[in-house]
């Protein structure tokens, strides 16, 4: 996985439209639909259930589990169980809902997509900013992988559907970039075998808050749940028991006194790593909501500053982010293929604004 932002599939948010845990439904009077299922490790200490598939359904919060609990969705054995429920090794548990689990089967669709290079093997495609990459809650149409399924539609041994071809990376919706996309599963084996081994060369550039002391710098930092925040993500002690491994190397292009324009380079590639990263740094991406950065954290107190900002967030109404480049070598002629993406218009459009705004301060010897 690479910096991304799935749109985070819960699959208990069905019940929102519920006015009433009763409107749910009782498992005596309706009949229920098994959504995902999970049989408890032989290792695995007692827990309670709704922790337990806290930890499965990374994308559920704790207390949607309870309520589905408390209205008989959880069942452990095959008998609806409570949420303080602790399970034991061998117990199978399974989340069960009052309709069948919705079909998530890619459809090809005709959406434009901008093909940076393609051969019998990959394509490598520029992904614009707010575009999903896969179907997910809310987003079941429209999304990347549906516009690859047309472009690839007469290719028949292109299965959509397929998990051993397809996608090798993602990148968040609102992040904008090169992704590969590999056609065969041998493909999709050897360009997963470098992401992992960590032989890709990734960049992107971002325009963040505030001013750097050093001209570039290493951050190191396990990536996980936000547990105040289930849909962010939050750094934690690299030699802590939470999270996963996580390392951004990150390199000055241009001050703005205010802002900075960064190159980050990814180690590892986790969920929202370069926005959970630069935030602990306290230099959230610009525009970036979910991150603190869509507040004015640097600059002046005047009112024309705040317009000036207000303007700026206005242009680029997304984290400024993009997936500049991508290196990798190809899976059958062994060539190393680089690719570099031109930055998006808005953020081009953004950084010009922040170089005229902030040019006096930064120059002031060339001033007359």
């Amino acid at each position: 996985m690479t910096e991304q932002e799935e749109e985070l599939f819960d699959p208990i948010e069905i019940m929102a439209n519920a006015d009433t845990l009763d409107d749910v439904g009782d498992e005596e009077q309706q009949q229920l639909y098994e959504h995902y299922r999970f049989e408890v490790d032989r290792g695995q200490v007692p827990v309670r259930v709704d922790k337990f598939m806290c930890e499965k359904l990374q994308h559920s919060s704790r207390n949607r589990i309870q309520k589905a609990a408390d209205a008989g969705f959880v069942h452990v054995n095959e008998k609806p169980v409570k949420s303080n429920y602790k399970v034991r090794p061998g117990d199978i548990v399974t989340l069960m809902l009052d309709r069948p689990h919705f079909d998530t089967s890619i459809e090809p669709e005709e959406i434009p997509l901008d093909v940076v290079y393609e051969d019998d093997q990959l394509m490598v495609i520029h992904k614009p900013a707010g575009m999903v990459v896969h179907p997910g809650c809310g987003n079941f149409h429209g999304t990347l992988v549906n516009a690859i399924a047309w472009h690839l539609r007469n290719l028949p041994s292109y299965d959509p559907n397929d998990p051993q071809v397809g996608l090798v990376h993602r990148i968040d919706k609102d992040t904008s970039g090169l992704l590969v996309v590999a056609k065969t599963p041998e493909a999709k084996s050897q360009l997963g075998l470098q992401f992992y081994n960590k032989t890709t060369h990734r960049s992107y550039n971002a325009l963040v808050w505030g001013n750097f002391v050093e001209d570039s710098g290493r951050i190191e930092g396990n990536i996980g749940r936000d547990p105040k925040d289930r849909l962010r993500m939050a750094v934690f002690e690299p030699d802590s028991d939470i999270g996963k491994p996580a390392v951004t190397h990150y390199r000055v292009i241009e001050r703005f006194g205010y802002v900075t324009l960064v190159e980050c380079i990814l180690e590892t590639g986790r969920t929202h790593q370069i926005r959970a990263h630069m935030k602990q740094l306290g230099h959230p991406l610009f525009a970036d909501e979910r991150y603190g950065g869509m507040e004015i954290l640097r600059g002046e107190r005047t009112a024309s500053y705040r317009q000036f900002v207000q303007n700026a967030f206005q242009l680029c109404p997304r984290q400024a982010l993009h997936a500049r480049t991508l290196g990798f070598v190809h899976p059958t002629t062994r060539q190393q293929m680089d690719f570099t993406s031109n930055l998006p218009d808005d953020m081009e459009a953004l950084i010009s604004k922040w170089r005229k705004y902030t040019y006096p301060m930064m120059h002031p010897d060339n001033q007359e």
